[in-house]
């Protein structure tokens, strides 16, 4: 264990060049299919792996929440992945996975922990729509291992705003429509819940809005968009007047989408806003070195709604 959380603790220069380190793990067999699936996390949102320590168990809370525990004098709330996703599985979790998302930490309580695996963001796929449905939007991404087993990537942003209140409706109480009629943004995210959380809060704002799922996507459409403009004799400026990015995404990671971006001389003008939970400091500079305008931490629509409203107010640039 201590040799895993040394190679979690080193990995953290992978950001920006397509790539990613997943932390494997299974959430024990499912008596139901006889099966044991193996499931990811981004190394980089991992704090530490550990055995489940004593958790003070909560009152009034989802099921899956199983309370609490004490790391190092910091409340964490422990969320039961076995439960959460219906594995029917005969053994208790043994392993919890420390995460932070967004500054705040959690854990995850999981069956067991395989191995660290390198990969290429282009060598995550896009899960088949069949899959999707049946795992409810918590797969966003899976790649094949060379043994043949498919790993699962998860969508861990979903558990956390199904067991806490990402969504709840005083996040956007405050937000004001914004008093421009003109303004389009296109905005790209894996994540079946950031999508919905943009899309309100840009509703909520009167801002019109195009959206993709991943990266690959999202440049596919710009280049199509880009193309229109030119065939009409009219600037990209335009049809959209600011793109917010996700960083990790399967085929093509935030950053390279923003390279693409500022390195195409017809989106000039056009802003690009990071939004992420992967919102360190370190993040954010790996952001602006690839000339990300701003930065936004996911699941703070209100943060959102300013930069977009102070973005969207100055004069589009021709």
């Amino acid at each position: 264990m201590s040799e895993l959380l040394k190679s979690i603790d080193a990995r953290t220069k992978l950001a920006g060049t397509n790539k990613l380190e997943i932390l494997l793990f299974t959430l024990g067999m499912d008596s139901r299919t006889g099966r044991k699936e193996t499931f990811g996390v981004n190394v980089f949102k991992v704090r530490e792996v550990m055995r489940v320590p004593e958790i003070t168990h909560a009152p009034e809370m989802p099921s899956s929440v199983e309370g609490m525990v004490s790391l190092r004098g910091v409340l964490v709330p422990v969320v039961d992945l076995v439960k959460y996703t219906g594995v029917e599985s005969s053994t208790k979790p043994e392993i919890m996975i420390v995460t932070e998302y967004n500054g705040h930490t959690q854990g995850f309580l999981v069956d067991a922990v395989d191995t660290i695996l390198r990969l290429d963001w282009s060598a995550m796929r896009v899960p088949p729509e069949m899959l999707a449905a049946k795992m409810g939007g918590l797969v966003t991404a899976v790649t094949e291992l060379p043994d043949g087993r498919l790993v699962m990537m998860m969508d861990v942003e979903k558990v956390l705003s199904e067991t806490s209140h990402y969504d709840d409706d005083f996040l956007f109480t405050n937000i004001k429509p914004l008093e421009l009629h003109d303004r389009t943004v296109f905005f790209a995210d894996d994540s079946s819940v950031a999508r919905n959380q943009i899309k309100r809060t840009l509703d909520v704002m009167n801002i019109r809005h195009i959206s993709a799922n991943n990266g690959r996507q999202a440049w596919e459409e710009l280049q199509k968009i880009a193309a229109q403009a030119e065939t009409a004799r009219l600037p990209v400026t335009d049809f959209i007047q600011l793109i917010l990015t996700d960083v990790e995404m399967p085929e093509m990671d935030g950053y390279v989408l923003t390279k693409n971006i500022k390195n195409d001389h017809r989106f000039a003008g056009i802003p690009v806003i990071m939004h992420s939970s992967l919102s360190s400091i370190a993040n954010q500079q790996l952001g602006r070195a690839v000339g990300v305008d701003d930065y936004v931490p996911k699941f703070e629509p209100q943060k959102l709604a300013v930069i977009l409203a102070k973005l969207l107010s100055e004069p589009v640039q021709k």
